[in-house]
């Protein structure tokens, strides 16, 4: 099997990831040792497009790429993760089946973190809950506004293509 629970996460791991930007230690140190680490071998799927899930990941180490399905049928790279990057938050914000699938690149470490973890922070730390919730919303934000440039300039490519001259 490619997935393995790994060993432990130290304060400093958790700290170099964005989604725990500004988080005290003591935090840091409470969630390093609640998530799940775990470990993925190159060429494993983490989960695929249209599975019901509630948890997100975030890489600690390796590389993964996210792949999506188009409504030919064909799977395209949307998106590569290396270390502090994190995927699968969608599943948590709107409760909805997996919008990709997310494959391993390289052996890889990934830290979970579970509908329930941050339900179980905002009971514990309502500030610390507060900063992961910005960051994933502000993440978030940056990932639209990358899809809508993406989507103008297609836009303006199909466009240009019909009104050129001939």
């Amino acid at each position: 099997m490619s997935l393995s629970t790994a060993q432990t996460l130290t304060i400093a791991e958790l700290g170099a990831i964005g989604l725990f930007a500004a988080l005290p230690n003591e935090v840091l140190d409470h969630l390093a040792t609640t998530l799940e680490l775990r470990s993925f071998e190159a060429g494993a799927i983490v989960f695929r497009e249209g599975e019901t899930a509630r948890d997100m990941f975030a890489v600690v180490s390796g590389e993964m790429e996210v792949l999506k399905h188009s409504r030919l049928g064909r799977e395209a790279r949307v998106a590569l993760l290396g270390p502090g990057d994190w995927f699968g938050e969608m599943s948590i914000v709107d409760v909805q089946p997996r919008s990709a699938s997310v494959r391993v690149l390289s052996p890889s470490r990934v830290v979970r973190m579970t509908a329930a973890d941050l339900d179980a922070l905002y009971r514990r730390d309502l500030r610390a809950y507060s900063l992961i919730i910005l960051n994933l919303a502000r993440e978030l934000s940056r990932r639209l506004r990358i899809a809508d440039g993406i989507l103008a300039d297609l836009i303006a490519n199909v466009v240009d293509g019909y009104l050129a001259p001939r």
